[in-house]
């Protein structure tokens, strides 16, 4: 392949190649030449390159290469040499007039037609008048042309014409006569070419829009008979285009021919033709219009329904603004006309059409603004149609009634007008709020009225209309249900009212779960009592039993959809209901059916019916609530249902009854198809006995068939059944056009339980399907699902039953009744392979089979498919490979025998669906032989079928096989090149199955992609060579196809995929029309985004670039990528888009690019969302107002320009607010910088591109402020959110320029004026919710220091505080409880932490902790407390009412029966649910507040004795006893420690911030745990909670927190101690005072009581998880491999230390005898921590852990326990044999190099300094001590050294001399040594000459201590030494620092040891003269220096040094 990378073609390298390579080459060639031409000079080549290239012209070249071929020879003369061009174009018009006419010839002619197509097209005028000759020839070439080449020369025309624009005037008509005939060919492919020229044509033919447009149209007309989805794009584009130029004219033809334009009127008229009279023109259809004759096709309809679509598109949003209400009233008429009506179907058809039209141009031409002015619109048209129907303004009926005809014409206008009209209220969701409250519009009123219309259809459509409403602003939700009831109580006497009424109420029940804040519950007993009423009148009247019954039943049935929590309470009255509705014994049932009239029938029938529907919405939405024993009570009726005979009734009363028999068998299948088959075994035979005749059509004269069948096959299949249509934007109108019946006829009228359901997905309102279609569907499904549970015998008459059905059905009923049958089995084997069940033995697999083998050859496709599934199912549920064999060996028979098309397709699809239900591994051994067969039937060109079903097949079998298809790659992949190289275009189907097979071959290879051997890079470039010629085909879902394999080639071989012609192809494709390929643009991007997001930005923005360079109209894309970039494009996309999947890719595309490039490109991003958010509703148009000639014509204009951008919709700001939350906490992890104004100027200095967060402070809150103050509650809760993101993030900046300011203070009137519209009564209640929490960390964060200021958002909190207390029973509510719940428990929440942050000014004793006070520095401390304090009294009593609530709502379920009946403080029984989640979330802050307060009052202390009542007078106290008031304040302290230490010990798996704050409180109680006699067993609870804590979770911060809880507790244990003891004493026990403590006389804690054990047991823990090698049962496994000890992380050593420090504490709570009990382990731990953290650090600081661990020994070696006799000698052993270790782990160890013996060294002083009693004598200690410290003396560390010298000090200094002697005898002499030998090895660094300093001081040290007559010995020692360190004077200037600082430092010590001890050192002196001289030199040297620094220093100022000592712990 790199061998065809030349600018010529390299001819010996294709002749070496083989045959059918060499396409692939020249494809490969051109393909390289198209990118090099551009940018390469040609001159000298171009005569070769031309010849080359013309050369191939007559080489037969396949479609894609005729394209490229033409391409690069129009590129290579526009940019080189145009001598020879006409030569060039002459001979391709010689081969195009050429006589051969045979096949083989063909290619060379297209080729030839391809190449003066992009001459023109590319050079246009350049070629003169060559122009009428070439246009001829072609004309001339159309006529005897076959289909293909029409095709090619339609598509060449096309491109002369572009290029030669107006010059071609001359040639137009000619070009229209030939073309327009076409317009009906019969290829498809040649009807979309001619309808794509005659759109090119019609921008400059103007007689096309004027005198030739009525022909044109109805041309265009018959063109749709009989059309593809394709002709159907095509043609409406051309229709609607035509009709909008017609309309608004471009300007340069109207300057140049005087044209009569055309009204509206008269294009709206020529349109509605073809919508009712379709292509039969105007005249002839007089007479049969008289007779009402035939209808119109329905292909037209639906293509005339697009063009209506385009054309207002065409002519633009404001267009239709201006035009909307002449348009909406034409539309409307169109639905209203009989022809569009003729039947019931038809009319539901022209319904979904006019429905389509309104959508797509309403819902996506206008902005918000305008939407709301067709709102209105709609709302007159509808008042209008009230009005000619008779009833007077919605009031009673009127009189007299309006003609039959008048309301079903109305009917189905008012069904569109009020589905628009919801829809359009859904979609505006909370903004549509001025459409709903304006008077003079009155929605509510007009859709109301129209619930009395007399036409079912009708009422079903208002009352979807008020449940849209009610979804998109739930504050109507109750109030309408209110009305509705209160209408259906005064209207009983009307049907239609009691009908219409309950519509509405049902509808309004189903969208409750649509809104999260709910109803109350109280509407659902009054719904209850409505429908009981209604049930139990339903027999009173005659003219009204039936719509009572069914109003009762329906309501009943949208009742349950609200769900467990609301039925449970009236489900015993339902289960009543539902048994009385049904005879209650089978001798009742043949009883009735001797009774009752046709009419009584009918009304129990649809009695019945209801209440089978009823039941089945139970069992679908409360699961919670069918026990077994509800289930039991329910199959009383249900059984009674299925065994009830209505054929016999229908005889005997008449076929009209048929229906609602009918209604009752569907709900009954409906309901059993959810119960468990196990409940109803009993009655399978009648039911399949029933069932099998429903769908074989037994009783039914009609040839129904099933909708199933396309969701049952394989949705890979939808290529061979055209079910891709599903996927497109035009899908609810092409539904009609399925071949199924009753295909896309859906409407609520058919079911009116479905307007309480739940919508399906991808639909916009519920459409169920025509009864008679509901019924086979489900019983289709209900077969399934009991199919696996019948008898192998029962299964087996079935299948044969089935046979013999088909075998009786002819003609049109046999297809019917096999469509149905196929669809049950599948089922069946569906429902088999889901139970893991098997199909059964031999004989039922055979008739299985037989059954199935039978319709692989059936000429219906669809049957074919649906075959194939089935034998892959069948093989799926037998699972035997001899059965699998056999199924293959017939496919492979057939296919090697078969000749016909329909067998061999069959037949491949069933080896495919084989494969792909058994997988690789099961059809291994059929893969060889599979592949053969299929690769031959894919190379059969006769028939492009049989290639399609091949390859389809064969793409299963790749993608099934997996890796063991990696030998059939390369064979496989050529075919596919070969196929894409010359296939004709037109069979798109072939194509779509060759991009499934390369997309599974790329996936089959997989990342081997990557690699660079030989065969793996000819894979790789032939899947490379395969997208490319995918990507160049015009049809949109090959084009996909190409983009997904692409896709994944990227995902496996990133490097090879180009993205810089990739990027800029997907742009295009954003624009496309085809939704599936914007899907896969979209899907690409996002995967490109995640790994590359900034090149593909880059690209993008180059490609807008080089489409705004070239606007030469071949190139020119209509592309909207501006300076916003490719981000830009993709949110304005989510304004237009409306597809689910879609619109999420999108997200994740835009999510990506924020990830990797929003905090680089900050500003634009921010941008970005700005414009976004600041986008005012309405449209924001460009023009001027004032209407000039320019703008009058630019209706048309130039595409882009003309149509307004739509501002953006509440979707999309919703997420560009959830963008900014996102790039704030980008910004956030980046760098520190974003939030530090100072900094970020610095930054901006430096580099002015910096962006930083901080200086775009203003946008962020003017942003947070728009979204906050917005309409949409949406909008208005993450506008919320970036608020309090801005406000958390940005609180603690300073202003740099107002010391003592932050930068948010300026902005607090933005802040409080985005709050106050929240805290405003009519505010949902999670808003407010939002807003209080807003609140609390706005005053929490002590931005404002002025409380003035604070006050506004604190009033706020206020008000809502006052509606808190306004208790349960407020007036009018619009939300469920739990939203109350919800908003009060936020108030409460937002005031405790407000409470948490203004903390008195004493901090709570606190060990390490500092609280995050953040406001404390700017606010004075007490001044929060004055904003909380007057609320207090209230406030406290609220949050104790809301713990107690909480503390009651956690118990256990077996404790529910002793909750409180009527709810609690704040939530009421029915929600408890709910109510938990909110509860959970604010309980932690309000426990601290609570704490707080608690701690401030001294636990109430000062609340009046009638306050203790807590809460609303409701709140059950904790104790049930007597009246609360009359507890003591000891009691009430209690109750209240209590609660609170209940509330903590609960739940301790919440999360992170919940128990910090919990931990926090549990400080401030651990001072009170001991101040009443009975808390201490608390206290031993509490520590056994946090120990189970500590199992859970896992964050160092937690457990630090949990210390320090700890801490508090011993700590306050420890007073409690003192005061008993001090308290004895006082009472003078001393003796007794001893025994004080845990532990008494014995020492034995007990487990469980003891507080001791419990904080033992958790410090253990803690120590144990951060250094398991303290567990000693881990050292002595056998498989223990020691660890070296490690450093531990910061946090770990924070925690262990203070543990240790806790553990130090723990005997000072025992007595004497209980300290013996828990001494070891302390001391055993203490000295393990010291052993496994001792570790040298680089800079020598003192670990955490070690400083604790020594402080922990010396506290215990201190303590008064020494003085104890009783335990003496168990106190000298512990004390002996913990030095024993300590002296062990000190010992030197190669497994333990780093060990830190300085600190070591610390813990063996310590014990010598503490416990010298205990350890003087005790040689063998002794001499371990000893040999530490030489060792220490020995090191070649001058710090270890140093150190040493400074602990031997101590111990020599050591008073009891008992002790010191035996040290000093041992240690002096070595240090002396050491010291001497410093003069020959003087010191060369700073710690050095520190080490010889230090030892000094000790020899000084010993000499003061030293008898008098023993001075002068020591001396001797000293001075010498010392001496010996001093400098001579000339070495003195040149040596090194370090030795100058030694010299000095002995000449002081020198001079202060002289007038010591004079005597002494005269003698010392006088004994050495050479040590004399030394010392006189160097004082006279000393002298002599200072007085010249003396001189210096006078001369400049002294500067003040700086101190060098490093201050160590002391422990000593």
């Amino acid at each position: 392949m790199e061998l065809a990378h030349s600018l010529l073609l390299n001819e010996d390298a294709l002749a070496q190649i083989t045959e059918a390579k060499r396409p692939v080459f020249i494809f490969e060639w051109l393909r390289f030449l198209d990118k090099v031409l551009v940018a390469v000079d040609v001159k000298e080549k171009q005569k070769k390159l031309v010849e080359q290239l013309t050369g191939l012209i007559s080489s037969a070249p396949g479609p894609p290469t005729r394209k490229l071929l033409a391409k690069n020879l129009a590129t290579l003369y526009s940019i080189g040499d145009t001598f020879t061009v006409f030569q060039t174009l002459d001979k391709c018009n010689d081969i195009i007039k050429s006589k051969d006419d045979t096949p083989a010839y063909l290619p060379t002619k297209l080729a030839a037609v391809a190449c003066v197509g992009a001459f023109y097209e590319k050079m246009g005028r350049m070629l003169g008048s060559s122009f009428p000759d070439t246009i001829n020839n072609l004309l001339k070439a159309l006529k005897s042309a076959e289909s293909q080449g029409r095709g090619e020369i339609l598509r060449s025309l096309k491109k002369v014409l572009s290029g030669l624009g107006g010059a071609a005037a001359s040639c137009h008509r000619d070009i229209y006569k030939n073309a327009r005939s076409l317009l009906t060919d019969r290829s498809m492919a040649v009807r979309c070419a001619v309808a794509k020229c005659l759109l090119e044509l019609q921008n400059e033919a103007v007689f096309m829009w004027t005198t030739e447009l009525e022909n044109l149209a109805t041309l265009c007309y018959k063109a749709l008979e009989g059309s593809n989805y394709g002709v159907r794009v095509a043609v409406a584009k051309l229709l609607g285009t035509v009709m909008a130029t017609a309309l608004m004219p471009k300007q340069a033809a109207v300057m140049r021919q005087n044209v009569k334009r055309a009204t509206l009127e008269e294009v709206l008229e020529l349109m509605a033709t073809g919508f009712l009279r379709g292509g039969s023109g105007f005249l002839k259809s007089g007479g049969e219009m008289l007779k009402g004759g035939g209808s119109v096709s329905r292909e037209v309809r639906v293509g005339v329904t697009q063009a209506y679509v385009v054309f207002v598109t065409t002519l633009g949003g404001q267009w239709l603004e201006r035009n909307f209400a002449t348009f909406l009233s034409h539309v409307l008429d169109l639905v209203s006309h009989p022809r569009a009506t003729q039947t019931h179907v038809e009319a539901v058809y022209s319904r979904r059409c006019v429905s389509f039209m309104l959508r797509a141009t309403l819902g996506g031409l206008l902005g918000e603004k305008a939407q709301i002015a067709a709102g209105k619109e709609i709302c007159q048209a509808i008042t209008k149609q009230m009005r000619a129907v008779g009833k007077e303004d919605g009031g009673e009926i009127s009189r007299f009634r309006a003609l039959q005809s008048d309301v079903s014409a109305s009917q189905h206008v008012m069904v569109c007008a009020l589905k628009e009209l919801g829809s359009l209220v859904q979609s505006l969701s909370a903004t549509a709020s001025p459409l709903i409250q304006e008077p003079s519009i009155g929605l509510l009123e007009t859709v109301t009225s129209v619930l009395l219309h007399p036409s079912m259809a009708a009422r079903l459509a208002a009352a979807w209309c008020l449940r849209c409403v009610a979804v998109a602003l739930p504050y109507q939700l109750t109030p309408l249900l209110d009305r509705c009831a209160e209408r259906i109580n005064n209207l009983k006497s009307s049907p239609e009212a009691v009908s219409g009424y309950s519509f509405a109420m049902a509808a309004l029940l189903g969208g409750v779960h649509e809104c999260p804040l709910g109803i109350p519950h109280s509407k659902g007993k009054s719904v209850v009592s409505i429908a009981e009423d209604l049930l139990r009148t339903a027999a009173q009247n005659s003219r009204l039993s039936l719509q009572r019954t069914q109003a009762g039943w329906l309501l009943l049935g949208a009742l349950m959809t609200l769900g467990s929590s609301l039925v449970r309470y009236h489900l015993p009255k339902m289960l009543l209901l539902w048994r009385n509705v049904f005879p209650r014994s089978p001798k009742e049932l043949e009883a009735e059916k001797a009774r009752g009239d046709s009419f009584t029938w009918q009304v129990t029938l649809e009695g019945r019916a209801g209440a089978l529907c009823a039941m089945r919405s139970f069992v679908a939405h409360c699961p919670e609530l069918l026990t077994e024993d509800v289930i039991r009570r329910l199959m009383t009726p249900i059984e009674c249902a299925m065994t009830m005979i209505v054929p016999a009734i229908i005889k005997v009363h008449g076929a009209h009854l048929k229906a609602s028999a009918a209604m009752v068998r569907l709900r009954l299948y409906d309901i059993l198809a959810l119960l468990p088959p196990k409940t109803y075994e009993g009655s399978f035979n009648a039911l399949l006995r029933e069932l099998v005749a429903e769908f074989t059509l037994t009783e039914n004269s009609a040839n129904t068939t099933t909708s199933l069948l396309r969701s049952l096959c394989h949705y890979d299949d939808s290529v061979l059944m055209g079910s891709w249509l599903q996927e497109t934007d035009h899908k609810s109108i092409e539904d009609q056009l399925q071949p199924n019946s009753a295909s896309g006829s859906g409407a609520l009228e058919h079911d009116p339980s479905s307007i309480y359901l739940r919508v399906p997905v991808g639909e916009a309102i519920p459409g169920p399907l025509p009864l008679g279609v509901s019924v086979i569907d489900a019983s289709v499904a209900l077969f399934g699902v009991v199919f696996p549970h019948v008898s192998f015998k029962h299964r087996l008459q079935m299948l044969d039953h089935f046979a013999e059905c088909i075998k009786q059905a002819k003609g049109l009923r046999q297809q019917a009744v096999q469509l149905n049958i196929f669809t049950a089995v599948l089922s069946a084997l569906k429902g088999l392979a889901e139970n893991k069940s098997t199909l059964g033995p031999e004989e039922v697999r055979k008739s299985a089979l037989a059954l199935v083998m039978g319709a692989l050859d059936n000429p219906n496709p669809i049957l074919r498919c649906a075959a194939g599934e089935a034998l892959g199912r069948m093989a799926q549920v037998v699972g035997e490979a001899t059965f699998i064999a056999r199924m293959a060996q017939t496919s492979f028979d057939k296919l090697k025998s078969a000749r016909d098309v329909v067998s061999r397709t069959g037949h491949s699809l069933a080896l495919g669906c084989l494969h792909r239900y058994v997988g690789g591994i099961g059809s291994g051994q059929h893969l060889k032989t599979s592949v053969s067969i299929l690769l031959a039937l894919a190379q059969d060109g006769s028939s492009h079928e049989v290639q399609t079903w091949a390859l389809h097949s064969l793409a299963l079998i790749v993608d099934s096989s997996g890796p063991m298809y990696r030998g059939y790659v390369e064979p496989t992949l050529s075919l596919v090149l070969t196929l894409l190289l010359t296939v004709p275009p037109s069979h798109t189907e072939v194509h779509q199955c060759l991009g499934r097979c390369l997309g599974a071959l790329i996936t089959t290879v997989g990342p081997e992609l990557q690699g660079n051997g030989a065969t793996i890079s000819t894979i790789r470039s032939s899947c490379l060579v395969g997208c490319a010629l995918m990507q160049d085909h015009s049809d949109s879902l090959v084009q996909a196809a190409a983009i997904s394999c692409l896709q994944q080639l990227h995902m496996f071989a990133p490097r090879h995929v180009n993205l810089s012609s990739l990027v800029p192809c997907l742009c295009v494709h954003l624009c496309s029309s085809h939704l599936l390929l914007r899907r896969a643009a979209v899907a690409c991007l996002r995967q490109l985004a995640q790994r590359e997001a900034p090149e593909v930005c880059e690209y993008a923005t180059s490609l807008a670039k080089r489409s705004g360079d070239n606007k030469d109209s071949s190139t020119a894309i209509d592309l909207n990528i501006t300076e916003t970039g490719l981000e830009g494009v993709l949110f304005g996309m989510l304004d237009r888009e409306t597809d689910k999947k879609l619109c999420s890719d999108i997200h994740d595309t835009l999510g990506h690019m924020l990830s990797s490039l929003a905090v680089e490109k900050l500003s634009h991003w921010l941008k970005l969302c700005k414009d976004v958010l600041a986008a005012t509703t309405g449209m924001n148009t460009t023009q001027g107002n004032e209407m000039d000639d320019d703008t009058m014509f630019t209706g048309l204009g130039d595409d882009g320009k003309s149509k307004p951008s739509v501002a953006p919709r509440w979707v999309t700001r919703v997420f560009a607010a959830d963008c900014l939350c996102r790039i704030i906490l980008l910004c956030e992890n980046a760098d520190k910088a974003h939030f530090d104004l100072a900094a970020a100027r610095t930054v901006q200095v430096k580099k002015p591109k910096g962006d930083l967060l901080v200086l775009h402070l203003s946008d962020l809150i003017r942003m947070a402020f728009m979204a906050a103050t917005d309409h949409s509650n949406q909008l208005r809760m993450a506008g919320l959110q970036a608020l309090e993101d801005i406000i958390k993030k940005f609180a603690s900046v300073p202003e740099p320029e107002f010391p003592g300011h932050v930068i948010l203070e300026q902005y607090q009137a933005n802040v409080g004026a985005a709050l106050r519209p929240a805290f405003s009564p009519d505010t949902p209640s999670d808003i407010t919710a939002k807003a209080c929490q807003v609140c609390s960390t706005w005053i929490g964060s002590g931005v404002v220091s002025d409380l003035n200021d604070l006050r506004r958002v604190h009033n706020l909190l206020v008000s809502s505080l006052d509606k808190v207390q306004a208790g349960k029973d407020s007036s009018s509510q619009l939300y469920s409880e739990s939203a109350t719940t919800m908003e009060k428990l936020a108030v409460l929440k937002a005031w405790a932490e407000v409470k948490a942050e203004s903390k008195p000014a004493k901090p709570v004793r606190s060990g390490d902790e500092d609280e995050d006070d953040l406001g404390a520095d700017v606010l004075p401390p007490d001044s929060l407390i004055t904003l909380v304090q007057p609320e207090l009294p209230s406030l406290s009593r609220l949050w104790l009412a809301m713990l107690r609530d909480y503390a009651l709502l956690t118990l256990p379920a077996e404790f529910s029966s002793q909750l409180p009946p009527d709810g609690g403080a704040f939530y009421t029984p029915e929600t408890i649910d709910t109510a938990r989640l909110h509860y959970r979330s604010s309980w932690a802050p309000v426990l601290h507040a609570v704490a707080l307060w608690l701690n401030n009052t001294g636990f109430g202390a000062g609340e009046d004795e009638e306050e203790v009542p807590s809460a609303p007078s409701k709140t059950p106290g904790l104790s049930q006893g007597g009246s609360l008031a009359t507890k003591t304040f000891e009691e009430t302290v209690k109750d209240r420690m209590h609660l609170m230490l209940g509330k903590n010990t609960h739940r301790y798996y919440l999360w992170y911030k919940a128990i910090t704050c919990c931990i926090a409180e549990l400080r401030l109680y651990c001072t009170l745990l001991f101040t009443h006699s009975h808390l201490p067993l608390l206290a031993v609870e509490l520590l056994n909670v946090l120990h189970r804590l500590l199992l859970t979770r896992d964050p160092p911060a937690i457990q630090l927190q949990v210390a320090a809880v700890v801490q508090e507790t011993i700590r306050a244990a420890q007073t409690h101690v003192l005061q008993q003891r001090s308290s004895k004493e006082e009472k003078g026990e001393a003796d007794s005072r001893s025994n004080l403590g845990e532990g008494g006389d014995t020492g034995e804690l007990v487990p469980g009581k003891s507080l001791v054990f419990a904080a033992m047991e958790l410090l253990v823990f803690i120590l144990v998880r951060h250094l398991p090698q303290l567990n000693t049962r881990v050292q002595d496994s056998p498989n223990h491999v020691p660890l070296r000890p490690q450093r531990l992380p910061e946090d770990s050593a924070r925690l262990v230390a203070n543990t240790i420090s806790i553990l130090a504490e723990l005997p000072s709570l025992c007595s004497p005898a209980g300290c013996m009990t828990i001494l070891p382990t302390v001391l055993f731990l203490i000295t393990g921590v010291l052993r496994e953290t001792a570790l040298r650090t680089p800079d020598n600081s003192v670990p955490l852990p070690v400083s604790a661990s020594l402080q922990g020994i010396k506290t215990i070696i201190t303590s008064p326990l020494a003085r104890v006799e009783s335990i003496q000698t168990q106190w000298t052993g512990l004390v002996r044999s913990s030095l024993a270790s300590v002296l062990e782990y000190s010992q030197p160890d190669e497994s333990r190099p780093d060990m830190d013996e300085v600190n070591m060294l610390t813990a063996i002083t310590l014990f010598l300094l503490s416990a010298s009693s205990e350890l003087v004598g005790v040689t063998v200690l002794q001499n371990g001590c000893m040999d530490r410290f030489r060792n220490a003396l020995n090191s070649s560390d001058p710090s270890v050294q140093a150190r040493c010298y400074q602990l031997l000090l101590s111990v020599f200094q050591h008073s009891s001399r008992a002790l010191s002697t035996p040290y000093i005898h041992a240690l002096a002499p070595l240090m002396v040594e050491k010291l001497k030998a410093v003069e020959r090895r003087r010191p060369g660094t700073a710690a050095e000459l520190q080490a010889v300093q230090e030892g000094i001081r000790v020899l000084e040290n010993l000499v003061s201590m030293g008898e008098e007559q023993n001075r002068v010995q020591l001396l001797a020692l000293l001075v010498p030494t010392l001496v010996s360190y001093l400098l001579d004077e000339n070495a003195i200037s040149s040596a090194p620092q370090v030795s100058k600082g030694l010299h000095d430092f002995a000449l002081q010590n020198l001079m202060r040891i002289g007038p010591l001890y004079p005597a002494a050192f005269k003698v010392v002196i006088g004994a050495a003269p050479e040590l004399k001289t030394r010392l006189e030199s160097a004082i006279r040297a000393n002298q002599a220096s200072s007085k010249a620094k003396a001189a210096a220093s006078q001369a400049q100022p002294t500067v003040q040094a700086a101190p060098t000592i490093k201050l160590k712990t002391s422990f000593f």
